[in-house]
């Protein structure tokens, strides 16, 4: 007994306690306990059990005062959530603990008395509590028993409701708003809202859009649901979106739900009407009662509603009282009765429309009217006659004149033909389309000068009359014709020796044109060597123009060879056309020139042994003159007595007739004369 809970009668042996004994502290103590005889050393001992009987003074006690316990939602009745565990100090039935619930009101728990379990009675599903505290008591069986119902001694246990993603989220905003087309970037459009039933995360829900936003005009919050605009809105591009919204919640695995959204974009008057056409053209035709339907105009608004209600008018301008609009459908018809002739195109600048919008919007567009015409009017020339002078050179083909004969009228109304109803002689045509007077043929004054004919033109009608003009053409001479010798080739002669100015013959060309271009003019263009004629150049008389020696030229010609004169004629048109004629003049020879030798003297060697009849000698002379006059008959007048040598008359050869001797004659002097 180190503690000194017991003491023991040394006299009589008797044990007590000395402090309070606590069974929970030792249920059992074993003394050891000596006796002893006076002081003798003799002792004997003895061992005393002493067993320390419990008294129920200890209350049961939970090792924690508090703890918490998450189950399923969806847990089924008779689960065991809970064990408690409290501790009896006490033994036997003082220690024996019986567990109960001090407060639980939901009546979905029970707990096993002996055991502590705490189990479900029923499902929890359908609450909507997240968690439940139970109140656990323990008490003992001892007399009085003892236990933990003071709430400070109790057992407080949270049981957390712990819940499943079991529940899409569901939408509670409408799936239809509207927005205004004008509305600024960042105008908050709709908000979408949805309800998640599950709890904590599984019940957190962002929102997203899926589809239909691909051209980015709006921008979703995820968190707080708020749809904005991202970018300008136009109504007449898009009018509605239907956008499809999906709204998750955070647990695992995710639920969703999704939602098409339509928006509805509201009008604006932002947009004029517009014209289908800028530029209208139209025709209506002439003498029409008032009334007559012109065009019917139509323009196009985008906008909706009386944003898009459309009133037509035409505005002031020149001859915009001749017509009349109707204000709703478009149409527009003549106030009056029109005339092309006065006025074929109106140009109204200010066909208009505006809307009903407030404010209202306009436009204008062009409107071009065309008066058709009405066959009222024949052709007419604009002279009775046309006098045409023209040159005869004219290449076939060639236009003379362009008659025109107006027709007021229009299209095949004013379309006038041409003909011509006289006889040209084949030499003019009229093209029927253009009134081109033209020629058919080469023209040929020296033939025919003067033409006169008639012209008719007319339209296509048949009721009206035509249009007659007469026309003269006069052919004017054209240089064409050259001057024509009456022969190629003049032969004429004249005797030497005449006195200057001596007329030698007299020649002829004529030239079929006339005035100036028939008037021809006579030259010697060649062959007139140093100047020795002339020729009268407006008679063709050709003349001697110095006293001709027939030995200095025997004839006067072209070339060396042929001696003879080119006479050219020459008109006076411009360019001027002449023609040649070849003059062969003779020189009519006189005796006036003797013979002339060649030599005044011959010297001749020859052997005495030359042979008779060998040809010894021959002479020569000249005589300017011609013809007989320059005949010349050589004969030996001296010196051939003997008769030594023969003298040809013709030739002038001189041949040996007898034997020669040197002994006898040394030189031979022969004086031979030519006649």
């Amino acid at each position: 007994d180190p503690q000194g809970r017991f003491y023991i009668d040394s006299q009589f042996g008797i044990i007590r306690t000395k402090k309070e004994l606590d069974h929970e502290t030792q249920s059992v103590i074993m003394l050891t306990v000596q006796s002893q005889l006076g002081n003798s050393p003799v002792y004997s001992s003895t061992q005393v059990n002493i067993s320390v009987i419990d008294i129920n003074d200890n209350p049961p006690v939970f090792l924690t005062k508090s703890d918490k316990v998450i189950i399923s939602h969806t847990q089924p009745p008779g689960t065991a959530v809970y064990i408690a565990h409290a501790e009896d100090k006490d033994s036997g039935l003082n220690g024996a603990i019986k567990y109960t619930l001090a407060r639980d009101q939901s009546n979905a728990f029970s707990i096993d008395p002996s055991l502590g379990v705490v189990n479900l009675t029923r499902t929890v599903f359908e609450d909507k509590q997240q968690e439940y505290t139970l109140h656990i008591a323990a008490e003992d069986h001892g007399s009085p028993p003892l236990s933990s119902l003071l709430l400070l001694d109790s057992l407080t246990v949270k049981i957390v409701i712990l819940d499943i993603n079991d529940n899409s989220p569901s939408f509670m905003s409408s799936p239809l708003s509207y927005v205004m087309e004008d509305a600024e970037v960042g105008f908050l459009v709709h908000r979408i809202n949805a309800k998640d039933p599950d709890e904590g995360r599984n019940g957190q829900v962002t929102y997203h859009i899926v589809s239909g936003n691909e051209n980015k005009s709006f921008i979703l919050d995820k968190i707080t649901g708020l749809l904005s605009t991202a970018q300008l809105l136009d109504r007449e591009v898009q009018e509605h979106y239907s956008l499809t919204v999906m709204a998750i919640d955070d647990g695992s695995p995710a639920l969703s739900a999704t939602q098409v959204l339509t928006i509805v974009v509201l009008d604006v008057n932002d947009e004029r009407p517009i014209f289908l056409q800028q530029l209208y053209e139209t025709a209506v035709h002439e003498n029409q009662d008032p009334g007559e339907l012109v065009i019917k105009v139509e323009a196009m608004d985008r906008d909706a509603g009386r944003n898009s209600l459309l009133q037509y008018e035409i505005l002031p301008g020149a001859g915009y009282e001749k017509f009349r609009m109707n204000s709703d459908s478009g149409e527009l018809v003549t106030a009056v009765s029109l005339d092309r002739e006065t006025q074929e195109v109106f140009s109204i600048k200010g066909n208009s429309c505006h809307d009903l919008g407030r404010p209202s919007r306009s436009s204008t567009a062009l409107l071009y009217v065309t008066v058709l015409d009405e066959n009222d009017h024949n052709p007419s020339f604009a002279k009775n006659q046309y006098h045409i002078s023209v040159r005869e050179d004219l290449e076939e083909g060639s236009a003379i004149l362009d008659l025109s004969a107006s027709d007021k009228d229009d299209g095949l109304n004013g379309e006038v033909t041409y003909l011509l109803i006289d006889d040209t002689f084949g030499a003019f045509a009229i093209d029927s389309v253009t009134g081109s007077v033209v020629t058919t043929k080469a023209l040929d004054r020296e033939t025919k000068s003067q033409y006169t004919f008639r012209a008719v033109a007319s339209d296509c009608s048949t009721r009206l009359p035509r249009s007659t003009t007469v026309m003269t053409v006069l052919i004017q001479d054209v240089n064409d014709n050259v001057p024509k010798f009456e022969q190629s080739c003049y032969k004429a002669s004249v005797w030497e020796g005449q006195t200057p100015k001596t007329d030698i013959i007299q020649i002829f060309a004529t030239d079929l044109d006339s005035g100036l271009n028939g008037e021809t003019e006579y030259s010697i263009l060649s062959g007139n060597e140093n100047a020795a004629f002339l020729i009268d150049s407006a008679r063709g008389i050709l003349a001697t123009n110095t006293i001709l020696n027939h030995e200095n030229t025997s004839s006067y010609r072209f070339t060396a060879a042929s001696h003879r004169l080119v006479l050219l004629a020459s008109d006076r048109g411009t360019p001027s056309l002449n023609s040649t004629a070849t003059v062969l003049i003779t020189v009519l020879d006189v005796n006036d020139n003797p013979p002339v030798f060649s030599s005044p003297e011959y010297h001749i060697h020859v052997k005495e042994s030359v042979s008779i009849h060998s040809h010894v000698a021959e002479v020569s002379a000249n005589d300017c003159d011609a013809g007989t006059n320059a005949e010349i008959t050589y004969t030996i007048i001296s010196g051939n007595d003997k008769r030594y040598f023969h003298l040809d008359g013709k030739t002038g050869s001189v041949d040996l007739m007898k034997t020669l001797d040197y002994e006898d004659t040394v030189k031979f002097t022969l004086l031979i004369q030519a006649t």
